[in-house]
């Protein structure tokens, strides 16, 4: 409700996503709205506005992005879309920077400066680089404001929504409460909850003198705390797992060197602690493809084409992901593999073999499998042959007779993967992976808001194949890879194995211990005084720990998406219930909170891959629907955001 000629708008959450739901509100006041009623907006955030805490510019600066430098952007390019008001991408204001620092007008710092010298489209910048491209472009909208528009940062966390009869009080943890006629949730990244045996680990640590350091965003962690030579035990081998490797090397002044045979070699600096790093599969995600573009240019997908994907959607047909979706991306990751086998490997194959391999993923139906399996079994090479369950898992099902041959197995493991990444479009496994990757941009569209069945959802997408996809596609720049093949030559890092047992030991001859062992190795397994979680807090609703969305729920303003499984029982998802979008809270009853929208992680319940920022690129022509347009997903924030501006600003949708 506008009251006094003033519409006031709370936005909680100053990161990348509440800086999007400002730019819009900004641009759309200034194209639709402008004049009366005057837009107040607030954004809460304890921390600066534009780079939220993820993405401050004091962390440390070996802490890399996990996108190169032409991907990401926080200024929309859609058409159709209300035009930006100020900012530009990423890549584009990387180049006016460079720019400025020739012309000596530069005011950035030395340190940003020097990054910003040496730093190319494709090279994966530093997060705190990152940080600043999106302080100053918070800066540059906020003195674009249009006539009648203010913006302001209140420097607390809320600890409170609450409604009003006038719309909603925002009551910040020091006690200090504004009115806001709207409010737009744009919490990003919250504190999660441990879960039963991280809090056993946890008690324990504190009872046996122990150290447990548990799931926390890297840049949070006080790394110098871990000791020189004391061995760490860290688990997940994602990507936080490599912001740890970085921290505990480089950050103790150990440096890099290329060796005679291109490998890379370690220098230690003798600060360092022995790293024993354990996960499920035990080896980390793979080292991305390197190449000039976000998708490889000679994957171009066949079958899971968005014409295909969003077919069912537009006829009202809820598909499910494994009988319907999966086996279109399948035939696409097995084409992208061996007709780039072909290419650079044609020995491998027999003669025809292409041929055969196209005409039966052309058989529509559930029959094709089989026959695909008896081309390839006739036509490739075994040691050439594709295996999607061992590229995920490539040591499943091996026994290691001790850690030593376990850590052989995994360096070979690494080279292999820094081989192929090195290889970019001429590595068959890269460009499965390629495939892969491309499909995901399909998936989003075509699974967002109930695309798919509820129960294809928790077994199928989230149950399978999101963890396979990520492990493969999502994985480190290439160099990392390298460096860790480094370090375990050094023998500054080593491994546990896969499915690793975690415990306490409270005796021995050392004292209380946490220890870890793979059923799959033999021998003795590690003992360690140290503990670090290299897992990102779970984004899950439920088991937040926050002030504010533990009183949302239970002042029942919002409440967690259901979701059935392959049972029929319904289990809560991991993000909010939302109406269609733009995205408004549902209450406990099920009925719309007006005025209180969602966007971002909180829509991970009725939204894919929340967690990716936006991708800057130019799009198609309206209509264009072949493989080679850009996939309208990549900016789906952006899009939400807009929505809800216009929503908010009465404007449409």
């Amino acid at each position: 409700m506008v009251r006094r000629g003033v519409l006031r708008v709370a936005v909680i959450g100053g990161g990348p996503r509440g800086a999007s739901a400002v730019e819009r509100l900004l641009a759309v006041y200034a194209h639709d709205g402008a004049g009366s009623p005057r837009l107040e907006v607030t954004v809460y955030d304890p921390y600066p506005a534009g780079p939220g805490k993820v993405w401050r510019t004091g962390q440390p600066r070996l802490f890399l992005m996990n996108t190169q430098a032409f991907y990401p952007t926080l200024i929309p390019s859609e058409p159709g879309l209300a035009p930006p008001l100020a900012g530009s991408s990423f890549d584009e204001w990387r180049a006016a920077q460079r720019s400025a620092i020739d012309a000596g007008t530069s005011s950035l710092d030395a340190d940003e400066q020097a990054e910003l010298k040496d730093l190319e489209s494709r090279d994966f910048p530093p997060r705190a680089l990152y940080g600043r491209y999106l302080a100053t472009t918070w800066d540059s909208l906020v003195a674009a404001a249009p006539a009648g528009a203010t913006v302001r940062h209140v420097s607390a966390e809320v600890g409170r929504v609450g409604r009003t009869p006038h719309g909603f009080a925002v009551t910040c943890l020091n006690g200090r409460a504004q009115e806001a006629d709207a409010v737009v949730l744009a919490l990003g990244h919250v504190p999660a909850q441990l879960n039963r045996e991280q809090r056993a680990l946890a008690d324990a640590a504190a009872r046996l003198d122990l150290h447990y350091l548990p799931p926390a965003a890297p840049a949070d962690v006080d790394w110098e705390q871990l000791p020189a030579h004391e061995t760490v035990l860290v688990r997940g081998m994602g990507l936080n797992f490599f912001d740890v490797m970085a921290a505990l090397t480089l950050g103790r002044g150990g440096r890099f060197t290329e060796g005679p045979d291109g490998r890379l070699v370690y220098t230690a600096s003798g600060r360092e602690p022995h790293i024993v790093a354990a996960s499920r599969r035990g080896v980390p995600y793979r080292g991305k493809a390197e190449l000039d573009a976000y998708y490889a240019p000679s994957i171009q997908l066949r079958w899971f084409t968005r014409e295909a994907a969003l077919a069912p959607k537009r006829a009202g047909i809820q598909p499910s992901f494994d009988q319907d979706l999966w086996p279109l991306l399948h035939r696409d990751t097995l084409w992208a593999y061996y007709s780039t086998l072909a290419r650079v490997e044609p020995e491998a194959l027999s003669a025809g073999f292409l041929e055969g391999l196209a005409a039966v993923l052309a058989v529509e139906g559930a029959g094709w499998e089989p026959r695909a399996s008896e081309v390839v079994r006739s036509g490739v090479a075994p040691a050439r042959r594709l295996d999607l369950r061992a590229l995920g898992a490539p040591l499943a099902g091996w026994h290691a007779r001790d850690r030593a041959e376990l850590d052989h197995r995994v360096l070979e493991h690494l080279d292999e993967d820094a081989a192929g990444s090195a290889a970019g479009e001429d590595d068959p496994l890269k460009m499965a992976i390629a495939a892969l990757h491309r499909g995901r941009a399909v998936l989003k569209e075509a699974v967002a808001d109930g695309g798919i069945t509820e129960a294809s959802w928790v077994s199928g997408l989230r149950g399978w194949f999101e963890g396979l996809v990520e492990g493969l596609a999502s994985g480190p720049p290439a160099e990392r890879i390298r460096q860790l093949a480094a370090l375990m030559r050094a023998g500054v890092v080593s491994t546990v194995g896969p499915e690793p047992r975690f415990s306490i030991d409270r005796g021995g001859p050392d004292g209380p211990a946490f220890t870890a062992a793979s059923p799959w190795v033999g021998g003795p397994g590690v003992r360690a005084r140290w503990f670090v979680e290299a897992l990102a807090p779970a984004n899950v609703i439920a088991r937040a720990d926050s002030t504010l969305v533990s009183g949302l729920l239970a002042d029942g303003l919002v409440r967690p998406r259901f979701l059935a499984g392959a049972d029929g029982v319904p289990q809560p998802g991991s993000g909010l219930d939302v109406t269609a979008p733009p995205y408004r809270a549902l209450d406990v009853n099920g009925q719309p909170v007006e005025g209180l929208y969602v966007l971002g992680l909180q829509l991970s319940a009725v939204q894919w891959g929340t967690a990716i920022a936006a991708e800057a690129h130019p799009f198609a022509a309206p209509g264009e629907a072949h493989d080679g347009a850009p996939y309208p997903s990549g900016q789906r924030t952006l899009r939400d955001a807009d929505a809800i501006a216009r929503r908010i600003l009465g404007s449409g949708a």
